[in-house]
């Protein structure tokens, strides 16, 4: 692959690799992490694609694996997050749905995927499927229990 071609991919998909990347790990650095070694593997894979969308489709379905590649590295297992480690929480959204954020990365993992694909990033069920490599009728499943552990985490939490 040519260094404008992956620039290009870069700019154009980067931002939206960077946030499932985000919310599958929840950390800033595992992310960034998630984020280079998906770009890597586009470099030394070089696919052709159809279109944009396959472009971005391709990026995303690579970004969730080497998410789950991360948290099954052996080393992963025995580390504890520095925030946990140390007794702290983490501040507040200053976000306007600050609120409906921090509840959807409250969520499991296999919802919080679903509902980030679905919602944040604007995939269809099938395509958010695709990418996950789950059957649409999982999907379906998942977003309507990610929607109802939200409702209640919401409606307990006082404004």
């Amino acid at each position: 692959m040519e260094r404008e071609e992956a620039e290009r991919l870069v700019e154009r998909h980067g931002p939206a690799v960077y946030r499932l990347a985000f919310a599958r790990t929840g950390n800033r650095a595992d992310a960034e992490d998630v984020t280079q070694e998906t770009f890597l593997r586009l470099v030394r894979a070089a696919p052709v694609f159809q279109s944009a969308a396959h472009e971005k489709a391709w990026l995303l379905r690579v970004a969730a694996r080497c998410s789950s590649d991360l948290f099954r590295a052996p080393w992963r297992r025995r580390e504890r997050p520095l925030d946990e480690a140390a007794g702290l929480t983490a501040p507040p959204s200053e976000e306007p749905d600050g609120r409906v954020l921090e509840a959807v990365r409250a969520l499991p993992e296999k919802y919080r995927l679903a509902v980030h694909l679905f919602y944040y990033e604007g995939y269809s069920i099938s395509e958010a499927a695709a990418i996950l490599g789950r059957r649409e009728s999982t999907v379906r499943a998942q977003l309507c229990r990610a929607r109802a552990m939200l409702r209640d985490r919401l409606e307990e939490e006082p404004i």
